[in-house]
C-alpha cells in the first residue's frame, strides 16, 4: 500500500498516481532483508530497520558490455522461523542426538536494486464547453377548414284556434221577505236589596194598627278562637289594620294582648270594607296570613265570608273566625 504524500490517501501497490488527488506517487522497491515495500529514496526499511544504503557502490560506466547483475540472495527471515512449531526445540526428544558444533554462517552482502523513478504522469482535465441548445424548428400545423353547421329554419307554428266559452248565466236573486223585527221592550226594573240591610216586617196587629218598618244593620266581627273573645270591626273605617303597636301604622285591632302574639308582625294584615263586602290582604308580614289553612299570597286579597278561618302566622296559634251578625 502506497500512501499519497499530498492527501494521505492509501493507494494499492504498483499505483503510479494518487486515486484521490492525481498526484504522482514516489517509486517503490523491496527491502533486501525482509521483502517489505519501501520507497526507492528511503534510507532505512520501515519494517525491519535495515540500512538500504549499506555497501552501495557508485556505478562505473564502461565501454564494453554491461556485467550481468547477480541474482539477489534473500536471507532467511528470522521472524518466520520463530513462528514454526517447536523451532526452539524446547521439548526434549526421546533420543536426544549429539549436537555437532555449529559454525556461524558468513554474512552475504546483497546490493540494493536501483530502479529508475517513473516519469510523472500529467493529467489533463477536460474543460466543459458550453454549447447552447437550439430548439428544433417546429413546422406549423396546416389550417383545417371546418365548414359551418347549417341549421334549418324553424318550421312555422300554426296558431291555436280560439275556443268560444259561453258565459255562465246566473239566476237573478230572489227577494226574500224579511219579517219585521219586534220592538225591544226592556225588562221591568227590579230594585236590588242590600244583603247586609234586610228590612224586617212586623206582623200586623189584630187591633188594626200598622207598625213601622225598621232596618237592621249587619255588623262584622272577628271571634278569637284561643281566647274565646269577639272583636267588632269599626264601622266608620274603610280599612281596618290588624297588628301590634308601632310608630308607622297604629293597629285598629291590637293582638299584642293575646297569647303567642310574638309571631304576629306589627303591621300584619288589613281588612278593607267596600260596600257590603269585606276583603282581607296580607300587609307584608314575616310569618304570613292563612285563610282556611291556605296561605294568602302578598298582593292578593280574599273576600271574607261567614265562617272563614283567619290565622295570623304559622302554626294556627293566633286564629280568628269571621262572623256577621
Amino acid at each position: 500500500m502506497i500512501v499519497c504524500p499530498n492527501c494521505n490517501h492509501p493507494n494499492p501497490d504498483g499505483a503510479v498516481q494518487c486515486e484521490a488527488c492525481y498526484t504522482p506517487l514516489p517509486a517503490t522497491a523491496s527491502c533486501p532483508n525482509c521483502g517489505a515495500t519501501v520507497q526507492s529514496d528511503a534510507a532505512f526499511c520501515g519494517q525491519c530497520g535495515y540500512n538500504l544504503h549499506f555497501g552501495a557502490t557508485p556505478t562505473v560506466a564502461s565501454t564494453g558490455a554491461v556485467n550481468p547483475v547477480p541474482a539477489p540472495v534473500v536471507a532467511p527471515d528470522l521472524m518466520m522461523q520463530l513462528l514454526q512449531p517447536d523451532v526452539l526445540q524446547v521439548a526434549p526428544p526421546a533420543n536426544p542426538p549429539v549436537s555437532a558444533p555449529v559454525t556461524p554462517e558468513p554474512e552475504v552482502y546483497i546490493p540494493s536494486v536501483l530502479t529508475s523513478a517513473p516519469a510523472p504522469v500529467v493529467v489533463v482535465q477536460e474543460q466543459a464547453v458550453y454549447v447552447p441548445s437550439v430548439p428544433a424548428p417546429v413546422a406549423p400545423e396546416p389550417a383545417v377548414y371546418i365548414p359551418p353547421v347549417l341549421t334549418p329554419p324553424p318550421a312555422p307554428v300554426a296558431p291555436e284556434p280560439e275556443v268560444y266559452i259561453p258565459p255562465v248565466l246566473t239566476p237573478e236573486p230572489v227577494a226574500v221577505a224579511v219579517p219585521e223585527s219586534e220592538p225591544y221592550i226592556p225588562p221591568a226594573y227590579v230594585p236590588q236589596i242590600d244583603p247586609i240591610s234586610i228590612p224586617e216586617v212586623t206582623p200586623v196587629a189584630p187591633s188594626g194598627k200598622v207598625a213601622t218598618t225598621q232596618l237592621q244593620q249587619v255588623v262584622a266581627r272577628l271571634f278569637h278562637v284561643q281566647a274565646n273573645q269577639e272583636i267588632e270591626l269599626p264601622q266608620n273605617l274603610s280599612v281596618v289594620h290588624i297588628g301590634k303597636p308601632n310608630d308607622r301604622v297604629p293597629p285598629d285591632i291590637d293582638v299584642s294582648g293575646f297569647a303567642n302574639s310574638e309571631i304576629v308582625s306589627r303591621i300584619h294584615a288589613d281588612i278593607r270594607i267596600e260596600g257590603d263586602a269585606c276583603y282581607i290582604e296580607d300587609a307584608g308580614s314575616s310569618n304570613g296570613t292563612y285563610i282556611n289553612n291556605l296561605p294568602l299570597l302578598p298582593g292578593n286579597r280574599h273576600r271574607l265570608r261567614p265562617g272563614d278561618r283567619i290565622s295570623l302566622g304559622k302554626g294556627d296559634l293566633v286564629t280568628f273566625l269571621f262572623q256577621l251578625s
